[in-house]
């Protein structure tokens, strides 16, 4: 595959990062024609800052911030995706933090972008991943009492606990709630 050349936002983006965080490394990917940066979570919150307030780069929404467990098959168990949209500039830009499975956190860019209140909850519930600084860091999908995080590697396929207890479940065959819609009438 042959080296892309930097576009002149793709290097303020870079320049940009560099200024926010100096000091620390940052690795870049590309994919799909599109800029990832794989940053150190030290730097995040402020990575993220400058990333939005930066008149050249505007990154002021936060798409999705998702996890990913890569449970044997990397030497940093997780990784928590910040993808970002400049809605002014129309451009995409991918934040990748490496997270340690044994301690696993990052800090919370709430105070940048309101909409990450729901997404870093949904992480913290799922993957099990701390997010420090959160507002109101507490279950969002699972109830308060369930054990585990259901989307790590190594929970149980079965799931845990109420997975097979379906007394909530009425014996009597119901009928189903939607019907088929009727076939499409011949021209």
């Amino acid at each position: 595959m042959e080296a892309t050349q930097p576009s002149r936002f793709q290097e303020r983006v870079l320049a940009v990062v560099r200024e926010s965080a100096p000091g620390l490394s940052v690795e870049v990917e590309h994919s799909c024609g599109q800029l990832a940066l794989r940053v150190p979570r030290e730097g995040l919150v402020r990575i993220c800052r400058g990333l939005k307030h930066d008149p050249e780069t505007r990154f002021d929404y936060l798409a999705d911030l998702c996890g990913v467990d890569y449970l044997g098959r990397r030497a940093v168990r997780f990784q928590v995706v910040y993808n970002l949209y400049s809605i002014p500039k129309n451009h995409r830009l991918r934040l990748k933090v490496d997270v340690d499975g044994e301690d696993p956190w990052v800090e919370s860019v709430t105070g940048v972008w309101k909409a990450a209140n729901w997404h870093e909850r949904e992480l913290y519930d799922m993957f099990g991943i701390e997010v420090r600084g959160h507002p109101d860091l507490r279950r969002i999908l699972m109830p308060d009492d369930w054990e585990g995080h259901p989307l790590r590697k190594d929970y149980p396929l079965r799931g845990k606990g109420r997975r097979d207890d379906f007394s909530f479940v009425p014996d009597e065959d119901r009928p189903p709630t939607r019907r088929p819609a009727p076939p499409p009438e011949p021209w």
